[in-house]
């Protein structure tokens, strides 16, 4: 019989069996439980000892048992495909990394993460501001007009538009998440994609300011809805502010 390890989603701070569910990664129906030491709790189900492929499904399994969990306690979620080997392993887990779990789950409590991310609605109105604002790109746009030798000025032009670009979406995104900046504990600026996109932000707030911050949402997008559309997703397990492993 192939030997069995124990998945493990995340971390609580209260040493009491639980049972999930047979809501387990893997498509066999396995229980997710807990394996605790002292005041902490490993979530975990069993598992044959392999590596899962990163598919939206299995991601999809692994985060909707931490939001079950996170329903009734405060998660320190562990990256996705954290795999102990035995029990005895979870525990030791526990036991060598008790006093930085416990203060991990100290600064997480009683908080939830929020992301939000920005698009532009459309481009072409962004790179007439462009030109617009910016002195270099109008004259040389000017100059590529009137002549028919402009292959490098081409090239150049298409430098000096995505500089610009690039620090126009900067100032604005500064602009814009500055007030949930304030009514937040942490927040963590993640890496944009494509023109379109300036804001990529996660918010670690207080689960009491969630309304504030919800309310704020709407201001901005009576302000800036024929500009830019916003995405906010939440609360979901904070793996912008801690993601754990084995060591």
């Amino acid at each position: 019989m192939e030997k069995e390890g124990k998945y493990i989603y995340g971390i609580i701070g209260a040493n009491e069996g639980r049972n999930f569910g047979n809501i387990g990664i893997g498509g066999r129906g396995d229980v997710v439980t807990t394996i605790g030491y002292q005041c902490l709790s490993a979530v975990i189900s069993n598992t044959p000892l392999e590596k899962y492929t990163i598919s939206k499904e299995n991601m999809s399994v692994h985060t909707k048992v931490i939001e079950k969990v996170m329903k009734d306690y405060t998660v320190l979620p562990m990256r996705f495909c954290v795999v102990a080997d035995s029990a005895e392993e979870v525990r030791s887990l526990l036991r060598k990394r008790y006093i930085e779990l416990k203060g991990l789950l100290k600064d997480l409590d009683g908080k939830i993460e929020l992301g939000v991310k920005g698009f532009y609605e459309e481009m072409k109105p962004i790179f007439a501001e462009i030109v617009k604002e910016n002195k270099k790109v109008k004259i040389l746009r000017d100059k590529i007009a009137k002549s028919s030798n402009t292959y490098r000025e081409k090239i150049r032009l298409g430098e000096l538009v995505a500089n610009a670009l690039k620090e126009k979406k900067k100032k604005e995104a500064e602009e814009i998440i500055a007030p949930l900046k304030k009514i937040s504990y942490d927040f963590r600026n993640n890496e944009t994609t494509g023109d379109e996109m300036l804001i990529n932000t996660a918010f670690l707030i207080d689960r009491a300011r969630e309304k504030e911050f919800d309310n704020q949402m709407n201001e901005l997008d009576d302000r800036h809805g024929k500009r830019i559309r916003f995405k906010y997703v939440g609360p979901t397990p904070p793996y912008n502010f801690v993601s754990l492993t084995i060591k």
